[in-house]
């Protein structure tokens, strides 16, 4: 009997699974098919027919560069964290991670990817390895992306230069105290985080996320680094595809887009597969605001999601496969 209702339970937990990544391919598919729609299917024909194919070289060796700065930042983090040294296994996790996070809700798939190779770690340290890897590009789009935001809505909506400053102000604040929170050993033996700690629900987890407080000061200004290296790869990787399907040449601008697409990517809750739609959306949004085509908002989008998200993610169920397989 406990057997049966064990057994019920893992179907319904598969069932639900594959319901939500069902789910997330309808939305996917109903939104591109909805932007497509709208942008006039010929149009992005023609600019991708149109489109400087040696830029898009370029962006595609660049994609080689994006990946391995964030092999760097992974490698730097499993060392520091998880005591894991070994530069093959942290390849084989790096990239099971973008295979799994690609089509599960909320990318949560990536944590459980990276886990996979490591056997001798449990699914907690990983998951948490996982957070301290992300949180630092996290820094990055949060605060170029408010700036970004902020500067958007004074040259195009005209907001008051008052409000801007003080917004811009209040942020970097907030960003400044964050930062610093991070890096004092006073903020984790508080009056107040040892009384959360004590409460029985809490403590265990709690401990755990004392792995930031053991992270040294040279440990976080390389990731800082390497984090701003990658998300600069990004910025550039889209503005250059702007250029490469537009024929224009303002880099400024099409920076200043990545920026605001990458805000906004990160604020809106991801609820289709590997966020398609939401960032096509934006492209196409805030490239038009700034005087270019919804074809070319498009094209420069789904590129982006090809090189740096769909080719590592194929790579990595290659790899899990022939290893499987051996």
């Amino acid at each position: 009997m406990i057997k049966g209702i064990s057994g019920l339970k893992n179907t319904i937990a598969i069932n639900k699974n594959a319901i939500l990544i069902a789910a997330k391919l309808l939305i996917a598919a109903g939104l591109i098919y909805y932007i497509v729609n709208v942008i006039d299917y010929n149009k992005i024909l023609l600019a991708i027919e149109e489109a400087n194919l040696t830029i898009i070289g370029i962006v595609t060796l660049l994609g080689v560069i994006n990946i391995f700065l964030q092999f760097s930042k992974w490698k730097l983090t499993c060392t520091e964290v998880l005591g894991e040294s070994d530069q093959l296994k942290v390849f084989r996790s790096l990239f099971y991670g973008f295979s799994a996070g690609i089509i599960t809700p909320l990318r949560v798939g990536e944590y459980f990817g990276r886990g996979i190779e490591f056997k001798e770690k449990s699914l907690l340290q990983v998951t948490l390895a996982t957070l301290v890897d992300k949180f630092f590009p996290l820094l990055m789009v949060a605060s170029f992306g408010a700036v970004s935001s902020l500067l958007f809505i004074y040259f195009y909506y005209g907001v008051s230069v008052y409000l801007v400053l003080s917004l811009f102000i209040l942020i970097f604040t907030l960003l400044y105290l964050l930062i610093s929170l991070m890096m004092s050993k006073r903020f984790w033996n508080n009056i107040l985080f040892s009384r959360i700690s004590s409460s029985a629900r809490l403590k265990a987890f709690l401990n755990k996320l004392r792995v930031f407080e053991n992270l040294d000061r040279i440990y976080f200004y390389k990731m800082l680094l390497i984090s701003f290296l990658f998300y600069s790869c990004f910025l550039i990787q889209y503005a250059l595809l702007v250029m490469a399907f537009s024929n224009h040449y303002n880099f400024l601008d099409y920076l200043w887009a990545a920026n605001l697409i990458m805000f906004v990517k990160t604020i809106i809750p991801p609820v289709s597969l590997g966020e398609l739609g939401i960032r096509e959306g934006a492209s196409i949004y805030f490239l038009t605001q700034m005087g270019e085509t919804a074809a070319i908002g498009f094209n420069a989008s789904i590129m982006l999601f090809v090189i740096n998200l769909l080719i590592p993610a194929l790579i990595g169920v290659g790899m899990f496969l022939r290893k499987n397989g051996n």
